[in-house]
Parts: C-alpha cells; structure tokens; sequence
C-alpha cells in the first residue's frame, strides 16, 4: 500500500500523519522531540504507521458489534506492552552503566535500589493502562520519570544511597532509550501480545478471539510503502530530507486547515516558539500571513514556563483558568518577566486561577494582533496547534473573535496538533499524483 507522510518537527513534540492514495487519514503519530531530530522524525513516524495499522484493523473487522470495544481495549493493552518493553530496556542501559568506574564503590547496592524501583514501577503498569485510567502524559518519558525519581528517593533514603547518584543513571539512560526505534517485528509482536491480553481482560466484545487474530495478521502483511514523505515545523531545516521535501508552516497548516475544514479562511496557529496568523483561499493556498517575532511570549514554550513557575502541568493551567471569577490585567507576555509579575500577584493575594485567566486573555489578545495584521478574521476561522487543545485559550479566542468580528464560525478540532502534518502529507501526495 502505498503511503504519503507528512513531519511536523515542533519545538516541544514532532507529529507525523500517513495518508494512502484516496487522501484518507491511515494514522498519526506523536513523539517528544529530541536534540537527534532524525530519531524523532522515525519515531513519530513509527507511531503513524502503528495507527495506520489500528485503521486497517478496524476496517478489517467491520462495523459491527464489538469492534469499537475490541479496538480501545487492544489499543490500551498495545500500549501496555509497548511500556512494558521501554521499561525492560531502561532498566538494562541503566544497569549497565553500573560497570562505569565512578558507580563501582557501590555498584551491588545501586543494583538493588534499581530492581526495587523497576519491580515496583512493573507491578504498577496495569493500572497506569486500566479502563478509564487518567494519564498526565502518553509519552514513556514522562510517565517513567515520574515514577522513577519519586520511588528512586523513597528507595535511596531507605538504603542510604545518593539520590543523585540514581538521577543520574536514569538520566544517562533514557537518552539511550529516547534514542532507539523499535522494528518491525517488535511492533508486530507487541500488537499480538495486546491483543491476547484484551481477551483475556474482557469477554464477551462480540468479536471472535480466532476471527480478530485472523484480521490482525492479514493487517499485519500489508506493506506499507513510504511513497513520499515532506517535512515542516520549527525544526524542518534539521531534517534529514532532500531541500525539495521541505515546506514551510505557513503552507502547511494553511493547506491542513482547508483540508480538515474546507471552508476555512483564515487560520491561527500557536505552537511552542512562534504564533502565526494565516489567510487562504478556497484552495487552502496562502494569500497572506503575518507571525510574532523571534520571542516565544504567548506561545507554547511560555505557558510551558509559567506552568514550571506554578509546580503544575502544563495540561493543569486550562481547567484552572476556568474556575477564575475574574480576569487579572497581565502587564507582560514576555517570559523573562512572567515568572516576576506571577510571584508579584501571588503575593498581593491574587488567585491562582484569576492570574491564569488573565495570562490566558494577554496571550490571547497577542494572537489577534498578529491575526489583524494578516488580515483580519474572515468566515471561516481555524485554530490549530497544541494550544488548541487548552479550553482557557479557546474561551477566551471565542470571547475576543466575537467582541472584533462577530458571529463568526471557529472551527477546532481535537486532531488540531497533527494539522502541519496533514498538510505536508498532502504536499507529499501532490508531488507524486499530480
């Protein structure tokens, strides 16, 4: 089957989306990015054959009863595995490293804090990947970080180790794993383990287990060829592609945009270091744009800023926004200052959320500055990037759309951080077919 990808290297995560010859999504994949931008181009391309794999699936086995049940529960138990194998393998580089002549002093003691902790993370995983199970964060970094360094601690003080010490091996380590893209095959067995554990799991999806193994293995032999594959984002000039399989943002999320809503005019993206205000046409083709200057104020990499000034996660700052009974005026956007003025307010005995809902509103009012300057908002308006996905953000977009321009139609989708990618996808599909 032949496949056209687009890559979208942002700042902070690296997307990537497979169409196949009819412009039908296959799969979307997502990665943090990392300093080796080729091994989060394969990965998050990895991740987009891996969905591509759940769509044949699912078209496969049809529409009836069951499918959708069986395809959540494999997809959970997939993921399962896949965290399962991460964590062997961290668990392997870091002993490892215990042969280096800094660590040998204490090398059998560290060897058993590590056991612990891993055991202890191992027995947890279930749980992490249970039905309706709430995670901060799909990425293994995250969530084995999490737990490693506040079960690392625990650990040390009971053994009287050095903390650091332990830090430092994961922090060795998961470079290591970062670093590595799993074959083919892993990723074939995996689907299968998944698959055994979902039958296991639930009975009764209406799916037979022998008919369902059937499907996986037929979707498994399909090939799936990379046809063509074109790059964008922030980080598209470090991309390991040939000059003529790099576009620019701007015509990709343009063309992304018109793709995932045909009506679109203008289009608004913030992602983790630049805010750019985009007009189309009917064809999804860029007529004018404007974007913020080099300073990442009001975007991604800000909220991310203010997020570590709070002790919170960046997934927190939205839903505490909400809860604001008023707007506090924020003076600056700039990052440098933010963290000074959010202490200020704190102290004067500003809430938390008011501060928030106003840092959420001066962002805001940011991106329609620059939106202004391209032009303006005209029917259809599209908001794609990360931020997309914050609800504060998009209350207050609503807000200051309607107060400038009225009634006039936003469209948001919860696929909006894979819109850059849709459009090199489609550039790439263009290069071939037409």
């Amino acid at each position: 089957m032949r496949t056209f990808i687009g890559i979208d290297l942002g700042s902070t995560t690296t997307k990537a989306l497979l169409l196949d010859e009819n412009r039908a999504i296959l799969g979307r994949g997502i990665t943090n990015s990392r300093s080796n931008y080729d091994v989060a181009a394969r990965v998050s391309k990895q991740e987009a054959k891996i969905g591509a794999r759940f769509t044949l699936l699912s078209k496969a086995l049809g529409s009836g009863g069951g499918t959708a049940l069986l395809l959540s529960d494999l997809e959970r138990n997939f993921r399962l595995e896949q965290f399962l194998s991460e964590l062997r393998q961290l668990e392997e580089t870091c002993e490892s490293y215990l042969d280096h002549p800094r660590f040998q002093e204490n090398k059998g003691a560290l060897r058993e804090a590590l056991a612990a902790v891993f055991r202890r993370i191992e027995s947890e995983a279930p749980a992490i990947y249970a039905p309706g199970a709430q995670r901060k964060s799909d990425f293994f970094r995250d969530i084995a970080g999490s737990r490693f360094m506040n079960l690392a601690e625990t650990v040390c003080r009971e053994a009287s180790l050095s903390f650091e010490t332990m830090l430092n091996l994961y922090d060795k380590s998961i470079i290591d794993i970062e670093g590595r893209v799993s074959p083919d095959g892993t990723v074939a067995r995996q689907l299968r383990s998944g698959l055994s554990r979902a039958y296991r799991e639930v009975k009764g999806v209406g799916v037979g287990e022998a008919d369902a193994q059937a499907a996986l293995e037929k979707v498994l032999d399909i090939g799936l060829e990379e046809t063509y594959v074109v790059g964008t984002g922030y980080g598209r000039v470090r991309l390991p592609f040939p000059k003529e399989h790099i576009r620019s943002e701007i015509l990709c999320h343009g063309l992304g945009a018109h793709m995932m809503f045909p009506g679109t005019r203008t289009v608004l993206d913030i992602g983790g270091q630049d805010t750019k205000g985009i007009q189309v046409d009917g064809n999804g083709i860029v007529t004018n744009f404007q974007m913020n200057d080099r300073c990442a104020a009001g975007c991604g990499r800000y909220l991310g800023y203010i997020a570590d000034e709070m002790k919170i996660g960046l997934h927190e700052l939205g839903p505490i926004a909400m809860k604001a009974t008023r707007s506090t005026r924020i003076n600056s956007t700039c990052t440098v200052f933010a963290g000074a003025e959010l202490r200020d307010r704190l102290a004067l005995g500003e809430t938390r959320a008011d501060i928030l809902a106003g840092l959420h509103r001066a962002i805001m009012l940011r991106a329609m500055s620059i939106i202004s300057r391209s032009g303006g908002v005209t029917n259809e308006f599209t908001f794609t990037g990360g931020v997309a996905k914050n609800e504060a953000a998009v209350k207050e977009l609503r807000q200051l759309v309607r107060e400038n321009y009225g009634e006039v139609t936003i469209n948001i989708s919860p696929e909006s951080i894979y819109t850059g990618a849709l459009g090199g996808a489609a550039f790439a599909l263009r290069a071939v077919l037409q």
